[in-house]
């Protein structure tokens, strides 16, 4: 899973490329500055995304372990899947191959970017030359 400060800057770069997150059931998600550890799923049953007039918020159905009932979406942070990065990726993407104990993402021109993990090096990919 990505660090909270690699998903932010993921986060920061698409939405600049005009890709904003667009919450499905499924993905996953934590809430920045509100000392939670958690990571959450978009579940229709517990959590789910309701475009209000105020904008998108994300609300938590039935008993929480703390006190949060909506908040707005721009205030989560996306944490992708590796499929999902993948698919940001489209035609760019050629490989995902484990080299020495990393995963490096080959793009189709040429260039390689390593993680610790698949969504490590697909996001490094995403984010591009500018990625340390």
């Amino acid at each position: 899973m990505l660090t909270t400060h690699l998903a932010e800057r993921l986060d920061h770069h698409l939405r600049g490329l005009g890709r904003p997150w667009d919450p499905s059931p499924g993905d996953r998600f934590t809430v920045p500055g509100r000392d939670l550890d958690d990571v959450f799923v978009v579940a229709e049953m517990t959590i789910d995304v309701e475009d209000l007039p105020s904008g998108r918020h994300v609300r938590f159905n039935g008993t929480t372990e703390w006190a949060l009932d909506q908040i707005a979406a721009d205030e989560v942070l996306w944490l992708p899947w590796e499929h999902q990065l993948r698919d940001l990726l489209g035609d760019a993407f050629l490989s995902l191959a484990r080299v020495d104990g990393s995963f490096v993402v080959t793009l189709a021109d040429g260039t390689s970017y390593a993680g610790d993990d698949p969504e490590t090096a697909y996001a490094l990919a995403l984010l591009g030359p500018v990625a340390p």
